[in-house]
């Protein structure tokens, strides 16, 4: 059915891609983040403001037909959106988008891969697809012109991922981590985050932000002894869960554990937690290249490391050498680590530095500056 769906939209794209193409227009393709500061949203504000560029999007909830309004989605998804990505100069994408294995994009369109994470653990895209989705993968990523990168360490490997030649890959910086390096917006979120939640404040905030598990699908878990954490951890301390929406829409604390535990899993800005946190607990997930900016400590809670590298997805490198962090495998050993502080600062660095070749700032800038300076048209 959904191979129906893409088919379709591609038909309809190869007949609008006859007429005219808008000059300076832009297509955004940000079916995995679509908010304000994710990497299309910000680049896009960077061109409208600075090269007039006029940008129309696409988004997930366009890709859904379900319920009420889906004859009118799905109307809007097939004609609308296949008209305006037809006409449009520029498209960035954050992921990956299936009908482009049907069809072939207009000659005159640049087409930027910005992906939505800003650096990787754990392998991802042509790396572990497989049968159909590894053939249609393949085929959709034939349309791409660019594929944006943070450092060279993820050049290579983002060639293979997307199985794009490495001289499509360039290392601009990734526009949605700008914001990171902004002293005053580092003050400005911290203010506005605990005039909001007085009650947090001189706390010492431990997020904890863990990666979803291809396997657990049909049974998202929490993985923590919740009882515990709030038990020992110091009295200054508040954990704050921040869990993937498969899992967070069938979570619920039970208690208020005195304010020991909170849930933020529904917040809708990932990056004031980020910047409001003192410590971050999480596993294999890509947040930590945004949170080492901030150098402070990361603790590695990898209860199944070696069913998730021999059965899961797999790293790109030895986890345990890695990773700027401790690594720990229960709760009492997370308690542990940070009841006595048992972390070092001296990977953070070195991993700060093979993460970002540009901590300016201006990341928005190189990219837009980059696509319009090689537009085709």
């Amino acid at each position: 059915m959904k191979e129906a769906g893409y088919v379709i939209f591609a038909f309809l794209y190869s007949i609008f891609k006859y007429f005219p193409l808008k000059k300076n227009s832009g297509f955004l393709i940000v079916t995995h983040d679509s908010g304000p500061e994710g990497n299309g949203a910000v680049v896009a504000a960077y061109m409208e403001r600075m090269y007039h560029t006029r940008f129309s999007k696409l988004v997930r909830k366009d890709t859904s037909f379900g319920g009420s309004g889906g004859i009118m989605r799905a109307l809007r998804f097939f004609f609308l959106k296949s008209w305006e990505m037809a006409g449009a100069e520029f498209i960035f994408m954050d992921n990956a988008f299936l009908p482009m294995a049907y069809l072939r994009v207009r000659k005159e369109t640049t087409v930027v891969q910005l992906w939505h994470g800003t650096g990787t653990v754990k392998k991802f895209g042509q790396h572990v697809n497989t049968g159909k989705l590894y053939e249609q993968e393949k085929r959709a990523n034939e349309n791409i012109d660019y594929v944006i990168v943070n450092s060279m360490a993820t050049k290579a490997l983002y060639a293979g991922c997307f199985s794009v030649p490495k001289e499509k890959v360039m290392v601009l910086g990734l526009p949605r981590t700008d914001l990171l390096f902004s002293d005053r917006e580092l003050l400005r979120r911290r203010a506005r985050f605990f005039k909001q939640h007085p009650e947090l404040l001189n706390k010492k905030l431990i997020l904890y932000a863990p990666t979803f598990r291809d396997s657990e699908v049909a049974n998202p878990t929490v993985h923590l002894d919740l009882e515990k954490m709030a038990e020992e951890l110091p009295k200054d301390s508040c954990l704050v869960l921040r869990l993937h929406p498969f899992v967070a829409e069938r979570f619920h604390l039970e208690k208020d554990y005195d304010g020991k535990i909170v849930d933020f899993s529904s917040y809708d800005n990932l990056n004031t937690l980020l910047m409001v946190a003192d410590i971050l607990v999480t596993d294999y997930s890509s947040i930590i290249f945004e949170y080492c900016v901030f150098g402070r400590p990361m603790i590695f809670y990898a209860y199944d490391l070696e069913e998730f590298s021999d059965q899961g997805r797999g790293f790109y490198r030895n986890y345990e050498e890695y990773v700027p962090g401790p690594i720990v495998r229960n709760t009492e050993e997370l308690v542990d680590v940070i009841r006595e502080k048992k972390w070092t600062r001296e990977k953070l660095q070195a991993f700060l530095k093979d993460s970002y070749a540009y901590m300016d700032g201006k990341s928005a800038k190189r990219v837009a500056d980059f696509v319009v300076k090689n537009s085709k048209v």
